[in-house]
């Protein structure tokens, strides 16, 4: 499976030989990234549950593709969420459930990030994105 265009762009960033700041700087600066939720999406309804950080998750399907906005309270989660985003906008459902999160993660060079709670929040927000999908 190919990987979408933006998802490459991350790649190629997070692979280049960088220190350990360098890539947590990055991650925070991905995070920024993200386009603001209103007041009003960031709802009960929209939360992902098993998250320790609040994140709000909003998807729409675009001629079968599906594209997700989230935010997050928390700075690195919004980070480590934008790249996941990166890794799953446009992609259609069938393509979704083959996302490997570790797998991406561990590409990026960024799995020292994911403590448990983190991977496991990661998680809840893949897995909410397959159930809007499915």
């Amino acid at each position: 499976m190919s990987l979408p265009q933006e998802a490459q762009t991350a790649l190629d960033t997070f692979s280049a030989s960088l220190s350990w700041e360098q890539r947590a700087r990055l991650l925070m600066q991905w995070g920024e990234r993200l386009p603001v939720l209103a007041d009003d999406e960031k709802t009960d309804q929209h939360l992902v549950h098993g998250c320790e950080s609040k994140v709000w998750l909003l998807a729409d399907v675009v001629e079968g593709h599906w594209q997700f906005r989230a935010a997050s309270d928390a700075r690195l989660i919004r980070g480590l969420v934008a790249l996941l985003l990166t890794r799953v906008n446009g992609l259609s459902a069938s393509e979704l459930q083959q996302v490997d999160l570790s797998d991406w993660f561990n590409q990026l060079g960024l799995s020292r990030q994911l403590s448990p709670s983190r991977s496991n929040g990661l998680n809840a927000v893949l897995q909410k994105m397959r159930q809007l999908a499915g």
